[in-house]
């Protein structure tokens, strides 16, 4: 879910710096997303990882 983040990311800045601004805008949103997405659930599997008495990787 990182590399899609990522991806549209990258495709955010290449739309932008060729003046497609909506487009650009559209993308940099859905890279802000996943990435909020990936980081909740990254918080997610670390305090389950710390309930079962795991420690994280």
């Amino acid at each position: 879910m990182l590399g899609w983040a990522l991806v549209f990311f990258l495709l955010a800045i290449v739309a932008g710096a060729m003046g497609f601004g909506g487009i650009a805008g559209a993308a940099a949103g859905i890279a802000k997303i996943l990435f909020f997405v990936f980081l909740a659930l990254l918080v997610v599997s670390a305090i389950a990882h710390a309930v079962r008495g795991r420690p994280p990787l």
